[in-house]
């Protein structure tokens, strides 16, 4: 057993409003300049709906995640390094500019500055690619609540999938929001498609990351992540993803999509997994038993065992009490009621989803029926609006099970709570229907409706004494290690096919540990704990001189200085 932590992920698809404040908090923050102008590190598309870069679930087009090979093993489904360095300067597996959007902005000069006349003037839609006249065809958001209704939803590759059991009438269409970000994979499938092993995933905290030293364009990663999180900065010629926010979260604070999500519908915290245990859950050969044996790599961060595991593979011991204390691990393995995005790709996802349970009410209301009796939520789950074989191939590899129990322990909280805001007596038999106790019942409605801050996210801050180590990156990947995804060989990424792993790797120091936290708050700028640490240009806000920024002056030479002047 080789324990690890990981930050991890989980969203009450039943909170989110589609209101895309976290997608324009991130925009605003990570990709708000140019080149990524069609960039979207965190969005919310409509289910059902092609998604953003359109159809990016079909894998038999796009070729993104792992299958496995009679052996038993798992490869990328574009390819090996063979093939990738036959392909290497042509990659026809990656959605063009079309399936993402051109991005736009309109001639306001022109509607401002236009001479009196006739015809009113307008503002003609100008492409941020060519600064030529363009016509607004798609966007990241194009089909936000059903825009385009059928014509659109039809090329929903889940939709196709179940299009025999479920027929979308306009009058009958069911639709919920999916806020997407990278999903920090335990098994990253962008990371092994990187020739220049520029991608890697964090030791400490498991964040996927993009060295942008050592990366060259080469874009095998964007085909390589089967969500397709990954893209290409046309301006700079490097990939970029979602970082996590990992400045955010090396000082305690949630990610910003997290902080500024209107629903509350976030929470953060941390896991402990087993790192040796990973390669062979995302091997499993049945598809539907993927959601188990990820769940299978969890460790209790109650057990003994673990905690003296993880003691002894040096991880603090307020990362321990942060494990314990976290609400993924409540909501995924405890409750169980967070469920992966599309396991079947293997690239474990970290990043899970409480499925939605919203429209049952309506249906039964409309019906004549108390929409929140018991005996009749439990009836009506598999009427739902939103079809459990539909929410099956988003979460479980089209196994319906598991979101069904899902759904009922949600059916039955809602009931069992409705009877206490009632007066009632509380009914045990609603918590016991569903193998849960009424104690446990009261527990996941407090986490999953009133959580205050400090419960949905529980972040462990990381150490100043790991503050070089954090900061020399390549200098660990946890995907180094016998078998493992890495591309191999030797250095801390392995040997690629062009000698990439030569060579020192650059150091990255981006507002880390509690600097941000000083900035603030303080009137002068934030000195750094280590004098010696050269100073961070990014972390000085031009206030007073920080010590390492000038070269140390004698009292003479300010002497002299103060002479001359």
């Amino acid at each position: 057993m080789r324990v690890m932590a990981q930050m991890a992920m989980v969203m009450n698809l039943d909170k989110c409003i589609g209101c895309h404040t976290c997608s324009v908090t991130c925009k605003q923050a990570w990709t708000n300049r140019s080149g990524v102008e069609y960039v979207w590190f965190n969005n919310v598309e409509t289910r059902p709906g092609q998604g953003y870069p359109r159809t990016y679930e079909n894998q038999e087009r796009w070729e993104g995640g792992w299958v496995r090979t009679r052996s038993g093993r798992l490869k990328p489904k574009a390819g090996g390094r063979v093939k990738k360095l036959f392909s290497i300067f042509a990659n026809p597996k990656m959605p063009s500019m079309q399936d993402y959007y051109e991005p736009w902005t309109y001639d306001y000069e022109h509607l401002i500055n236009a001479p009196a006349g006739d015809d009113i003037p307008v503002a003609r839609p100008k492409s941020l690619l060519t600064g030529q006249d363009t016509k607004i065809t798609w966007s990241a958001n194009w089909d936000d609540s059903l825009a385009g209704g059928n014509e659109i939803a039809a090329g929903d590759p889940i939709l196709a999938k179940v299009s025999d059991q479920v027929r979308q009438e306009y009058e009958k269409a069911f639709m919920f929001f999916l806020p997407r970000i990278c999903e920090h994979c335990l098994n990253p499938s962008c990371a092994a498609s990187c020739p220049s092993g520029a991608i890697y995933k964090r030791a400490e905290d498991g964040i996927v990351l993009v060295d942008q030293d050592r990366c060259r364009g080469w874009r095998m990663c964007i085909t390589g992540c089967p969500y397709k999180k990954v893209y290409f900065n046309h301006r700079t010629g490097k990939a970029e993803k979602c970082t996590f926010c990992f400045p955010r979260i090396e000082i305690g604070q949630p990610t910003i999509c997290s902080e500024t999500c209107v629903g509350r519908l976030r929470y953060l915290g941390l896991m402990l997994y087993d790192a040796d245990a990973v390669a062979a859950a995302a091997a499993v050969e049945d598809e539907h038993d993927l959601y188990a044996a990820q769940r299978s790599v969890f460790l209790d961060p109650f057990d003994p065992n673990v905690v003296a595991a993880a003691r002894a593979a040096d991880i603090p011991d307020d990362w321990i009490d942060a494990a314990q204390r976290s609400p993924i691990w409540d909501l995924i393995t405890k409750y169980q009621v967070a469920l992966p995005l599309h396991p079947e790709y293997r690239t474990m996802p970290m990043v899970w989803y409480i499925p939605p349970l919203s429209p049952v009410v309506d249906v039964l209301r409309e019906t004549g029926h108390d929409g929140e009796d018991a005996g009749n939520l439990f009836g009506a789950v598999d009427a739902l609006r939103i079809p459990v074989d539909y929410l099956a191939g988003l979460f479980t590899a089209g196994d319906p099970a598991p979101v069904r129990a899902v759904l009922n322990r949600l059916a039955a909280m809602r009931a069992y709570q409705r009877r206490i805001n009632l007066g009632e007596t509380p009914d045990e038999s609603i918590a016991e229907a569903v193998g849960m106790t009424g104690q446990q019942m009261d527990d996941m409605y407090r986490l999953l409706a009133i959580a205050k801050y400090e419960q949905r996210y529980v972040i462990p801050a990381a150490h100043a004494e790991d503050a070089h180590r954090l900061e020399q990156i390549g200098t660990e990947c946890s995907l180094e290690y016998e078998g493992g995804p890495g591309m191999g060989g030797g250095g801390p990424y392995g040997q690629g096919p062009f000698g990439e792993s030569s060579g020192q790797t650059a150091p990255i120091q981006v507002e880390t540990f509690h600097m941000q936290i000083n900035r603030q708050t303080a009137d002068t700028v934030a000195e750094a704990e280590n004098p010696e640490i050269r100073v961070n240009l990014l972390n000085w806000d031009g206030k007073g001189h920080p010590p390492g920024l000038f070269p140390p002056q004698s009292r003479n030479s300010d002497a002299k200085d103060g002479g001359d002047q």
